[in-house]
């Protein structure tokens, strides 16, 4: 792997809003540089090692809803420290095994640089153990949400598909979604900014409900 990653970089943790680091690493779809995905979102979700049975279990419902993700003009990108020829021979278990074919690229991070440089890791872990984060990063390269999970308790992909369409909405609308919010229902209006448009927005000047764009 090379790219603009550094050691000092791994010192500080990500947070949103941040850029996320670029890298390039080889992948089960060829080699890879994260910055040529720019104009579209990116989920960069990472697992402790392959055959694993959590991570199994969830690549084959990415799988399955990898066409949600694309037609909402963002790129599933799985990562390890297993090797490239692991990543392989796990995808192609998985067809075997369970008639799934694997859509998206897995990144090989066998030195665990990219880990570390996103904060998935401690900076002495000698192992991917604890390697067990989603990232999603905007079109322009910026950091839109983080989620972590341990490495015994699988991943909810509603959820995250979920995440997807409210940071869209979000974007497109200018407004902030609720707790619960799913695609068409209503969303919340930014907070107000002025003693008088609290004043005539009413009593409920800190919850005003603002209908989705058609």
């Amino acid at each position: 792997m090379t790219g603009p990653i550094t050691e000092d970089s791994a010192f500080f943790p990500l947070r949103i809003g941040d850029e996320a680091p670029d890298f390039t690493a080889r992948t089960t779809h060829g080699e890879f540089v994260l910055s040529s995905l720019r104009g579209r979102w990116v989920m960069l979700f990472a697992h402790p090692a392959d055959f694993t049975p959590v991570c199994t279990s969830e690549f084959i419902a990415f799988a399955k809803v990898e066409t949600f993700f694309r037609e909402r003009n963002c790129v599933l990108l799985g990562l390890s420290a297993d090797s490239l020829p692991a990543h392989l021979a796990w995808i192609t278990a998985i067809e075997e095994r369970f008639n799934v074919r694997i859509p998206f690229p897995i990144v090989e991070d066998p030195s665990m640089e990219v880990a570390r440089a996103y904060g998935m890791m401690d900076l002495e872990a000698q192992d991917s153990a604890t390697v067990r984060s989603v990232f999603f990063i905007d079109p322009t390269g910026i950091i839109r949400a983080i989620l972590s999970y341990p490495a015994s308790v699988g991943r909810s992909v509603a959820e995250l598909q979920r995440m997807l369409s409210a940071l869209q909405e979000v974007e497109r609308s200018n407004v902030l979604t609720p707790e619960g919010w799913q695609p068409g229902q209503a969303a919340i209006a930014p907070p107000l900014q002025t003693q008088e448009a609290v004043q005539k927005a009413g009593p409920n000047w800190f919850l005003q409900p603002k209908k989705p764009r058609p």
